[in-house]
């Protein structure tokens, strides 16, 4: 009998052994229609990105559209949860009791990142609980939204930068972010310098221009950062993604799509997570909206 159970237990643990893993899960959270066509196509964006990141081994990717999945339940198991979408007083992740289930998939070392008009949040409890999921966000009339093309001609040794290339890209890039107070551990992914004529406006909303972001010229700024908590969890923050045609870009796609996967604890490619967009891609899944 003692022979049979330790051949059953040996036959168990090989099984194991030969099983597949489960795949890393990450939820895409793509926020309402907002702004006019072409302009902060969310759920069209998060797709496209669904489509780039198909053929990374191991990683299954899931899009909940309109601001937040239908259940709560839908992010279980999530190995990192990104949101792109509409912030401020509106944003989903403070809506209700969002930011608590944030908070407890955060507790659990779920990776994070917020994308475009997502790193900003209200004052207060909302900007301190960013600053523990992500080290940053945009707070307003302390960062500004001017519309420019950075040229991002170097990047920190991260896996995050892996393959990318200098670039860029017209976009609405907000500088000027309210960091923690602590900002060790804290990495700078895309840092350019504004020209003058940037700071001194107008930008997107409200004009400005501001005395303290003009006074701060000649200062480079950071657009997109990462850092790994204290939890386990890793985060990010990335202030592109206005114009929905900038995914074209390959170098502005790659470094996204790697900080999606670095989130998740997955391993970067050593090129970076290569990825192909058509015009036809572009075109898809857009938002039914009137032009403004």
């Amino acid at each position: 009998m003692s022979r049979l159970i330790l051949t059953l237990l040996t036959m168990a643990a090989l099984m194991n052994l030969s099983a597949p893993a489960a795949d890393k899960k990450i939820v895409l959270i793509a926020g309402k229609p907002s702004h006019g066509p072409g302009e902060h196509e969310f759920r069209a964006g998060c797709l496209l990105l669904q489509k780039c990141l198909a053929g990374v081994p191991a990683v299954s990717v899931t899009v909940c559209d309109n601001g937040w999945p239908e259940e709560d339940a839908q992010l279980d198991g999530a190995a990192a949860v990104i949101v792109y979408a509409d912030g401020g007083p509106g944003h989903p992740c403070f809506q209700g009791g969002h930011a608590q289930v944030i908070a407890k998939l955060a507790s659990q070392g779920v990776g994070l990142g917020f994308m475009h008009y997502a790193v900003e949040v209200t004052k207060g409890q909302a900007a301190e609980k960013m600053w523990d999921w992500v080290g940053g966000c945009y707070e307003d009339h302390y960062s500004c939204n001017p519309m420019w093309a950075p040229d991002y001609q170097s990047f920190p040794a991260h896996p995050i930068t892996r393959g990318v290339q200098p670039f860029s890209v017209k976009d609405e890039w907000y500088i000027n972010m309210r960091w923690r107070p602590d900002t060790n551990g804290l990495a700078y992914i895309l840092v350019a310098k504004p020209s003058d004529a940037v700071r001194d406006g107008p930008y997107v909303w409200p004009a400005g221009p501001y005395p303290h972001i003009q006074a701060a010229k000649g200062r480079p700024e950071v657009m997109m950062w990462a850092c790994e908590r204290p939890d386990g969890g890793r985060g990010f923050g990335w202030t592109g993604g206005h114009y929905h045609k900038n995914w074209g870009n390959d170098n502005h796609r790659k470094v996204v799509l790697n900080a999606i996967l670095w989130a998740a604890k997955v391993d970067v490619p050593p090129n970076g997570v290569e990825s192909s967009v058509t015009a036809d891609d572009l075109a898809r899944n857009l938002d039914q909206k009137t032009r403004r």
